[in-house]
């Protein structure tokens, strides 16, 4: 017996009965930002009770280390004022938090601080308000694209945003390319299914030398708006200054395949199962955010590991501090913790990290 359909669900096929197929980007970006019956429009994701853990609700450690390197990237940039802390897609604002909290040791800097979080959707939006003003008085701004920050010295955060943002894909045939979509299955009008179309433009936005190498049924995925967003993050920097940090799992270098993976309860399933109801990411492709911030004139450090990097910072040393006052069963969770954020196989390097800053900087700490 199939499971009801979700009230996304039967949204999508009204739209493809009526106007046809959808690309997977469009499919995606409807699943997870749908006015009413978005993801992330309705409901904390995050944690025990929601469908994934990011490195920050893993440990504090995630978000001690991050405000580390802001504030040595802030001395090596010239300790320019004002500053605004961006971030992008800031969960329920833990990371920022813990940032912050770390940015009390630079007070020169936190003095001159402003905060400003882009974020959609209004559940997380109400998490991060009752998170921030709990522990920290610095001002804070709300926005619904980076466009709309205000310019100036910055230091951007990313960390598990692009991956959120939506990819169309395409697969190699025996005569041509062509762009995978989404359909409602034409003998029960129940189900969404795959299928093929004429490719659209953003094909000639994906790796070229892949797209001429491939063989028949290899997919090839581009985001478009991923690229959009990172060249505006090069600009703001290349204009006025600062420095970029993106985090996330991906590809050092494009590569072939399907990286399209639904989430739902701890656990993978079908992209098509529950529409609005399951988180749906997609790799990120590292080597693209680069060429962006390259061709801004920006240096490009990474990407390196999320293990490598966080023990650059001194993530052990400041485990070996919190377990010398920590109760034994505090001290396994620190281990595991560490464990999670650094371990092969694990978030250590499944995860990378990219900084983007202008040339002639200091490079900054984190990528030796």
């Amino acid at each position: 017996m199939s499971k009801p359909a979700t009230p996304l669900e039967q949204e999508l096929k009204k739209l493809i009965s009526a106007n046809g197929p959808i690309s997977m980007a469009q499919y995606m970006g409807e699943c997870l930002g749908h006015p009413k019956h978005g993801y992330y429009m309705h409901k904390d994701p995050f944690g025990s009770k929601g469908d994934f853990t990011t490195a920050p609700e893993v440990s504090q450690m995630f978000g001690e280390m991050l405000g580390m390197w802001i504030a040595n990237a802030w001395q090596d940039l010239g300790q320019k004022t004002p500053v605004k802390l961006i971030e992008l897609g800031p969960g329920r604002g833990t990371l920022m938090a813990d940032i912050l909290r770390v940015l009390n040791i630079v007070p020169q800097l936190k003095e001159n601080l402003s905060v400003h979080l882009v974020e959609m959707s209004p559940t997380l939006m109400a998490a991060q308000k009752q998170s921030l003003s709990a522990v920290d008085k610095t001002p804070v701004h709300w926005h619904k694209s980076i466009a709309d920050v205000p310019e100036g010295f910055s230091f951007i955060i990313a960390n598990e945003f692009f991956d959120a943002l939506p990819v169309h894909q395409f697969e190699m045939t025996d005569k041509n390319w062509r762009e995978r979509v989404v359909d409602v299955d034409n003998d029960s009008l129940a189900t969404l299914i795959t299928a093929l179309a004429a490719p659209s433009p953003a094909l000639f936005m994906t790796d070229e030398v892949l797209r001429n190498s491939a063989k028949n049924g290899d997919i090839i995925e581009t985001s478009p708006l991923s690229i959009t967003i990172m060249a505006e993050i090069s600009r703001r920097i290349a204009s006025h200054g600062g420095a970029g940090l993106i985090i996330d799992y991906g590809y050092k270098k494009a590569a072939l395949g399907d990286s399209l993976q639904a989430m739902k309860n701890h656990a993978f399933c079908q992209i098509f199962e529950t529409p609005g109801e399951a988180d749906i990411t997609a790799h990120v492709n590292f080597e693209v955010l680069a060429k962006c911030a390259s061709e801004c004139g920006l240096d490009i450090f990474g990407a390196t590991t999320q293990g490598a990097f966080l023990k650059q910072l001194g993530i052990e040393m400041r485990a070996e501090k919190l377990k010398s006052n920590a109760t034994p069963e505090q001290k396994q969770d620190v281990d595991a913790a560490i464990k999670r954020l650094t371990g092969d196989k694990e978030m250590g390097t499944l995860f990378k990290v990219m900084a983007v800053q202008n040339k002639d900087m200091p490079k900054p700490v984190g990528f030796e």
